[in-house]
């Protein structure tokens, strides 16, 4: 009974999934609202359920496969209040469209439980149930608009690459149990620190692990599935790929690597130097040729994820920290950027070419500067909140002794800032392509005032944030 009220919010989510489920089945012709509400209330009720129970101590249940700490209670509570706004976001999108999408909702809710899973695994095992609740849930997503060729083909690539990258990260799961014997990463992390033959297996095992994990992050040379699954997607679904599982992601790279596979630090680190290189690179390059807007935050997405790595390749607290820090700002800024290509879509075409932004000042002053707010924060302009994001990735990666990787990181974020810059010029400087107002319910604009407002006050006080970031990492680490 003490290991079962540690898990509460998951259990509350899954019965009020199934409940979900249940309304939805059973509402007959009734509008598809009361699935909205009826997930919103779900979301809500294990947001609270997260916040009253916020442990100030690290516990183990269920024989050690589930961990409860500081860190992953406050990346639940992030990723279930990017669910709840995706939410929002996908019931304007899905009535100018005049379609009935229940099945986003219900899908969501089911991939959340799979992120709080994978947030909380402290068993190799539990990290592979959680993260194929979540994939599984994605697929579906993906192709839910089964009309449309492009999101069929975006979901066959991204399933049939997906379990692929399943296949491996359970291949390298197999070598390290070969090897210690355990699927517990507080185990584990004895093992890692052998020197004998077995350091080589162990080796061997982890670069099939980061296979894994870079695929769901969605780093270079295992970004292949992104930039098709952000355009053939419908925009809901692309705002919810891109947001909330890149926390759950996160989490998974920290509790296997930080905290299972602390020993072979120094081999993981190498490993995650190539990917953060090739990312960073390859995404700002590759991102300044787009002109389709969803595409184009695809490979911001990689470049972001490569900065990301960054902070996890100094294997310290405060590098964690860092990261943990860089991957909340970045979910809530991409958040609002696609709320934002939402906003800007009509009933007979979605506003996803990067030309659609144009004069968007002029018509709306208000949700010109919300955006002006979010691409200056991608782009790392100071003082917003990107910027405070890149700087304490960057300080950890200098003080652990890599002064040419930071100094490489920051060449390719000031050639990524022109494609960001360049919508901000779309925005005040070109005519506009529609003179008609935003349409677009009034819940959905609060939410994205509230969003651009949010990054707009972290970027003023950036160590409101970062402390807690340290404190939970603290704890995490203890």
């Amino acid at each position: 009974m003490t290991d079962l009220s540690l898990i509460i919010p998951e259990l509350s989510l899954l019965t009020l999934a199934c409940g979900v489920l249940l309304i939805d089945v059973f509402r007959g012709r009734a509008p598809d609202a009361i699935t909205f509400w009826a997930a919103v209330i779900s979301i809500l009720v294990t947001l609270v359920q997260v916040s009253l129970q916020f442990p100030d101590r690290t516990m183990i249940a269920f024989f050690g496969t589930v961990k409860i700490d500081p860190m992953g209670a406050a990346l639940k509570a992030v990723a279930l209040t990017l669910v709840l706004m995706s939410f929002f976001f996908a019931r304007d999108h899905f009535d100018k469209k005049q379609e009935e999408c229940s099945e986003f909702y219900i899908l969501s809710l089911f991939a959340t439980i799979g992120m709080l899973v994978l947030i909380s695994a402290n068993s190799l095992l539990t990290v592979y149930l959680g993260l194929e609740l979540l994939s599984l849930s994605l697929y579906s997503m993906v192709a839910m608009n089964r009309d449309s060729a492009q999101s069929s083909e975006a979901a066959m690539k991204y399933f049939i690459l997906g379990a692929l990258a399943s296949g491996m990260l359970l291949y390298g799961i197999s070598m390290l149990y070969g090897v210690s014997g355990t699927l517990q990463l507080d185990q584990l992390v004895a093992y890692s620190e052998l020197i004998d033959q077995k350091r080589i297996l162990m080796v061997f095992g982890v670069v099939f692990i980061i296979v894994g994990i870079a695929f769901k992050l969605g780093v270079v040379p295992f970004h292949m599935w992104l930039p098709d699954v952000y355009q053939g997607a419908a925009t809901p679904v692309t705002l919810f790929i891109g947001t909330a599982p890149k926390i759950a992601a996160f989490a998974m790279a920290i509790r296997v690597l930080a905290d299972g596979l602390q020993g072979l630090a120094m081999e993981w680190s190498s490993m995650l130097i190539i990917l953060a290189v090739l990312s960073i690179g390859i995404g700002n390059i590759v991102a300044i040729a787009q002109t389709n807007m969803k595409r184009m935050l695809a490979y911001s997405t990689i470049a972001h994820m490569g900065f990301l790595l960054l902070g996890v390749l100094a294997a310290n607290n405060s590098g964690y920290a860092s990261a943990m820090f860089y991957v909340i700002i970045y979910a809530l800024t991409t958040t609002g950027a696609f709320g934002a290509v939402i906003l800007l879509s009509r009933s007979d075409t979605d506003a996803d070419q990067i030309s659609d932004f144009s004069g968007l000042a002029k018509r709306s002053p208000w949700f010109g500067f919300i955006m002006l707010v979010l691409m200056f924060s991608l782009a790392g302009v100071p003082p917003f909140a990107g910027f405070w994001a890149k700087w304490y990735v960057l300080k950890e990666v200098v003080a652990a002794g890599y002064v040419w990787l930071a100094a490489l990181a920051v060449l390719f974020s000031i050639i990524g800032a022109y494609y960001y810059l360049r919508i901000v010029k779309l925005m005040y400087f070109d005519e506009a392509n529609e003179v008609q107002h935003l349409v677009a319910s009034q819940d959905m604009k609060l939410v994205l005032s509230v969003n651009g407002l949010v990054i707009f006050l972290l970027g003023l006080l950036p160590g409101t944030l970062m402390s807690a970031c340290v404190i939970a990492t603290i704890s995490y680490s203890s």
